[in-house]
């Protein structure tokens, strides 16, 4: 190539634009991601299995140990002493030794470390000061058993895993995101985990549930052993201070006083619940005040509380801990178990060296008591050698030895060297010798240890249990829940209105028809003039179809609402009479309650909502040869059948119109009402112990420790305390017999009473502060047993029986009652009560009348020949009650042939 050609083919490469150059990460993410994600998850965020210990909580427990001289330290020298081996900031650590110290458990705090309760921050770590508890030093640390590795920088040794003899994972619990991986291994009670260890030991079987700082009350019914996929659900523990203040105790886990009162106060801006103030006196102790308005349920607010705030929770546990530097899913019970079985091998370990250590005394104390009390060392004073000496000495121990348990070495004899004169010529034989005794006692009694180790442990987590379980007793109440219906609890913060012609329903028809007031969480059934159901959501507007005759909010799997109906099927077939509840239906679809055909029409239509039983007047038009052109129909006579039956036939002639003639009462059977007491709540759902039949002015009757009585509406809603002692059906003509010591007097007084105010809470026993109640009783005819006390220098008295009904005549409530005796009582005690009949109730079976009646549902659909029909005179509730009772007596009486029936059942 000539040098014009190469000099253009430079030119052409200058031209060139600079090509890209594509280097592929692939193998550089693959490593680097790698190490970074092992890091993290090994030396920053998991807990290893051996010692429960994230590597910042290792370190700083060593530093604690390496600065301990019994006093308090500064925690910023502890931080700082810890950056020896911790390889990040100083606000990793602080905040750390802040979480440990506030778990009170292994430190030993001073100064202001923070509240779990009120979320409140700790001190700046230079105002604050920490030591390692008691109970720290006697489980963490023994450098004896510790397998030490050199630090990060390679200028000090810190432990791999610290010898750390007791579940403290477990009791501490732990949390951590890594990458690709999280844990949260919720905390446990520290005295059921020494139980659990010691069952473990024993071959028994065990269960653990979590226990948490801030109380509460729990739900661990899907703890799953702490695994994936398991949830514990944690509630405040709500109180009723009276009808208008709830005080809030104890807070879930997870939150803190301000976040609670945060979530309050924004469901009260989104009208969920209704509050007056909220006032937070939370100190060492939860206390928070929660004021309400006047006529406010405090049961259903509780329930409210719990189903739109932060006083309900749920918790996804997830147990992951760091093995053999690999991450394991592991339950609580394998940890625990894993944790028991490390802590033998430690104990073992530990037994193992003390025995050596006593050993090497024994052997050392009985060369010592050889060689001075056979005067050995006279024969070193020739010995112009070092090695003359050790052999000199080797040779006078020999005819001495044959009882020692290993053969002598140059060590031994250069310690017999070390000697001083001033020992030799003080040594006592006698006192040697109780030493050697002493020693050989400890050798056989670690020797014991080792040969029953598993007692050992078990004498060993009893110690810990004993020294260090005080005051440690469980603080989270376990109980089951119920899930709570929102839609029955939430506080109806709209309006809801109707535009019947045009068929439109929502909350923003505000100059259409008013319905009632709803939530924006609610389900709204609605029926049309031909014969069409809806359930749909609550919303701004929402067409059903024209012609709306009927619209009320829907419960769900409400069987006490009746609807009462009479159709035309087709546009010229027979009229049918139907009955029916609606339990159960899919949103948004539309439901045919005719037959179907085209044409057809709604003569009647009416919602009962306590199945309301009417008397109805049919009339039929003057057609042909028709001789009965009225007639009167009970509903009572329908049976409630499902929405889709046809039903009975009313006539297969043109009706005229319908009339509403008389108002109804229920027909519903008394309401079952069960208590289940693993969740301490009201159900009509059979779970539990029956309560009994309830109508729609029966009360419950509950009597509590403290002296106090009330009656209340039997409604599934209702909270009860815990120093509940009686609940039962009311009977207002049925006597409480009451025994209570009074504080004031001293004395024992006996009493019977009635309940005189409905729904009001009475104390029926002194209010004096020592004042108790013995025994409460709602028996006809009870009797107690009185045992008396023995006084000095006299027999002690028999005991007697006190029939109470002859004892005292009923009085008032607030009455004192008569003195029980005038001797000194040990115990009072109910006996079985005395025999008696109770009165009958005479009353129609299934028969309930609704306070409500909603008088847009009773009347008769518009019929264009029929003109509207007068409202009738108001009829008074117990004379509706009178007359259904005559109508069912003269039914009875008509079925059986006249016999006369006085009850009806």
């Amino acid at each position: 190539m000539t040098e014009e050609n190469d000099d253009l083919t430079n030119e052409n490469i200058e031209n060139q634009e600079p090509q890209e150059t594509i280097t592929r990460i692939t193998g550089m993410y693959k490593e680097w991601f790698l190490d970074y994600a092992s890091y993290v998850i090994l030396e920053r965020a998991v807990p290893a299995i051996e010692d429960g210990f994230k590597p910042v909580q290792r370190r700083i427990m060593h530093s604690m140990k390496d600065l301990d001289d019994g006093r308090y330290n500064k925690v910023a020298n502890i931080v700082g002493h810890t950056m020896q081996y911790h390889p990040h900031g100083d606000a990793s650590i602080a905040d750390a030794m802040v979480q440990i110290g506030q778990k009170d458990l292994l430190i030993d705090t001073q100064g202001n470390w923070g509240n779990i309760l009120t979320g409140d921050r700790a001190a700046a770590s230079r105002y604050i000061e920490a030591r390692i508890s008691k109970f720290g030093l006697d489980v963490v640390y023994n450098p004896k058993i510790t397998e030490w590795q050199a630090s990060y920088d390679g200028r000090r040794k810190e432990p791999v895993n610290l010898p750390v003899m007791f579940p403290l994972l477990l009791a501490q619990g732990g949390e951590g995101i890594a990458v690709g991986l999280s844990t949260k291994i919720l905390p446990h009670n520290f005295i059921e985990l020494i139980e659990a260890s010691i069952k473990h030991l024993q071959g028994k079987r065990f269960t653990l549930v979590p226990d948490f700082p801030t109380a509460g009350i729990a739900d661990f019914s899907n703890y799953n052993d702490g695994l994936r996929g398991g949830k514990v659900r944690v509630r405040a523990k709500i109180s009723q201070v009276d009808k208008t203040t709830l005080a809030i105790t104890e807070i879930p886990f997870g939150t803190t006083t301000s976040s609670l009162i945060d979530s309050i106060l924004k469901a009260n801006d989104k009208g969920k619940i209704k509050i007056k103030k909220i006032e937070d006196n939370t100190a060492a102790e939860v206390e928070i005040l929660i004021h309400l308005p006047s006529g406010l349920s405090p049961d259903k607010t509780i329930d409210a509380l719990y189903a739109f705030t932060s006083c309900e929770s749920s918790i996804s546990p997830l147990g992951c801990v760091i093995e053999d530097n690999k991450p394991l899913f592991i339950g609580v019970t394998e940890m625990l178990r894993r944790s028991t079985d490390n802590t033998v091998q430690l104990l073992k370990q530990e037994l193992e060296i003390k025995l050596g250590e006593f050993e090497e005394q024994w052997h050392f104390a009985s060369l010592e008591r050889i060689f001075i009390e056979n005067r050995i060392y006279r024969d070193i004073e020739e010995e112009e050698t070092w090695d003359g000496v050790i052999s000199a000495i080797d040779k006078g121990l020999q005819p001495h030895i044959k009882h020692l348990k290993r053969a002598i070495t140059v060590e031994d004899i250069t310690r017999l060297t070390e000697i001083r004169i001033k020992r030799i010529s003080k040594f006592d034989i006698d006192k040697a010798q109780q030493k050697i005794d002493a020693l050989e006692e400890q050798i056989a009694e670690v020797k014991n240890h080792l040969a029953n180790l598993i007692d050992y442990a078990i004498a060993y987590f009893t110690r810990l249990k004993k020294e260090y379980g005080e005051g440690k007793e469980r603080k989270t109440e376990i109980r089951a829940f119920e899930d709570v219906d929102a839609t029955k609890v939430v506080i109806r913060n709209t309006k809801l209105y109707v535009n019947r012609e045009e068929g439109f329903i929502g909350t923003s028809l505000r100059r259409d028809e008013y319905v009632c007031d709803c939530s924006d969480i609610d389900d709204i059934i609605a029926f049309t003039a031909s014969g069409k159901m809806m359930v749909t959501k609550v919303d701004s507007k929402t067409f059903i179809g024209k012609n709306i005759i009927h619209v009320a909010v829907f419960k769900k799997k409400d069987k006490r609402t009746i609807y009462n109906m009479i159709y035309r099927d087709g546009a010229k077939g027979a009229s049918y009479i139907k009955r029916f509840a609606v339990t159960s239906m899919t949103r948004d679809k539309e439901y045919d309650l005719t037959n179907g055909s085209k044409g057809s029409k709604l003569w009647y239509f009416s919602a009962n909502p306590n199945g309301e039983a009417e008397v109805i007047s049919v009339f039929l038009r003057q057609v042909g040869s028709i001789k009965k052109l009225k007639w009167d129909i009970d509903f009572a006579d329908i049976l409630i059948k499902g929405r889709a039956s046809k039903g009975n036939v009313v006539t297969k002639y043109a009706i005229k119109k319908i009339e509403l003639k008389e108002e109804g009462v229920s027909t519903l059977k008394p309401r079952k009402i069960w208590f289940d007491d693993a969740v301490q709540r009201l159900n009509v759902d059979g779970r539990g112990d029956l309560v009994g039949e309830f109508r729609g002015e029966d009360k419950l009757l509950i009597i509590n420790q403290k002296g106090i009585a009330k009656t209340v509406t039997p409604e599934v809603t209702l909270h009860f305390d815990s120093d509940m002692i009686v609940m039962e059906k009311w009977i207002p003509k049925k006597p409480i017999s009451a025994i209570y010591y009074d504080g004031e007097k001293e004395k024992y007084y006996v009493k019977r009473f009635l309940i005189e105010n409905e729904d009001k809470e009475e104390l029926f026993i002194s209010d004096h502060e020592n004042s108790q109640l013995e025994i409460v009783s709602t028996d006809w005819r009870p009797v107690a047993e009185i045992v008396f006390a023995k006084e000095r220098g006299k027999d002690r008295r028999d005991n007697e029986e006190v029939n109470i009904e002859d004892f005292i005549a009923v009085k008032g409530i607030s009455a004192l009652g008569n003195q029980l005796t005038k001797y000194k009582v040990n115990q009072v005690s109910l006996l079985d009560p005395l025999p008696y009949e109770a009165p009958e109730e005479i009353h129609a079976e299934e028969l309930e009348v609704s306070d409500e009646i909603v008088v847009e549902n009773k009347l008769p659909i518009d019929v264009p020949e029929v003109e509207q029909q007068p409202k009738k005179d108001f009829i008074s509730k117990e004379e509706k009650a009178k007359k259904a009772l005559e109508r069912a007596i003269k039914k009875k009486k008509d079925n059986q042939g006249g016999k006369d029936q006085t009850t009806l059942f």
